[in-house]
């Protein structure tokens, strides 16, 4: 058995460990390190989201803590076979919600990330989405990407209660981006595939380039951003921006 076996095994233990603890307390561990809401934008591991309306004016912006996208395989192998998501929230794009359901990631360092909340619903590929600091921590170099170019991406071990799978390839660092209907790009003048730049204001103010604009018929209005973009742009939540033309 290689380290990194060994190290999946060991989490797999304590997960187990921590199923039977929440069965006994009534609450998970998860809920209560969340318990204290999402005001700011410090790393955590479900996604946060603003409520704003979205205007031609203004720009609802949400902040996405590290998670993962998983296949109905690799649920099965990280849950039990036919295992079902758990909806904990839904989150601002329509049809998404972050579940009850946590892994464990490790990096070739040997580190590991826990508490990385899953995301649903299934989609047809897997894919852990870090921020810059979690690659560090995990001792690997993934590429920034839009979701699902997995093609040459960062390898990583994940781990639930019932196995690990390791991936060749689906560590990313998410391109920022801004989600919008087809009617929303009309207002704002951009199209599907432009990168257009946010400015934001206050006593950290920046410019975010190369901000990724994908169109979608049901798409909710909202900025996109990994939490090292975010503290870096002093983002408190609920804001909203706008484009910087």
């Amino acid at each position: 058995m290689d380290d990194v076996e060994r190290l999946a095994s060991e989490v797999i233990r304590r997960l187990k460990g921590n199923e039977t603890g929440t069965r006994e307390s009534g609450e998970s561990e998860t809920g209560a390190r969340e318990s204290g809401g999402a005001a700011t934008a410090r790393q955590e591991p479900a996604r946060q989201e603003s409520r704003n309306e979205g205007t031609p004016s203004g720009i609802p912006v949400a902040v996405s803590g590290r998670h993962v996208h998983v296949a109905r395989g690799v649920l099965d192998q990280l849950f039990g076979e036919g295992f079902q998501l758990t909806k904990l929230r839904d989150l601002g794009q329509p049809g998404e919600f972050a579940s009850e359901q946590t892994v464990t990631v490790v990096g070739r360092s040997l580190r590991a990330l826990e508490c990385v909340r899953v995301l649903g619903p299934i989609r047809t590929y897997t894919q852990v989405e870090l921020s810059g600091t979690d690659a560090v921590r995990l001792g690997i170099d993934p590429p920034v990407r839009p979701s699902g170019d997995l093609i040459g991406s960062e390898s990583v071990t994940v781990v639930g209660p019932c196995g690990a799978v390791h991936l060749k390839a689906g560590a990313i660092m998410a391109s920022r981006h801004l989600h919008m209907t087809e009617r929303d790009a009309r207002e704002h003048g951009v199209a599907d595939g432009d990168r257009v730049r946010i400015r934001f204001t206050g006593d950290r103010a920046l410019v975010l380039e190369n901000v990724l604009v994908r169109v979608g018929k049901s798409a909710a209005l909202e900025l996109h951003l990994d939490t090292d973009d975010a503290n870096a742009a002093g983002v408190r939540l609920p804001m909203a921006v706008k484009i910087l033309r």
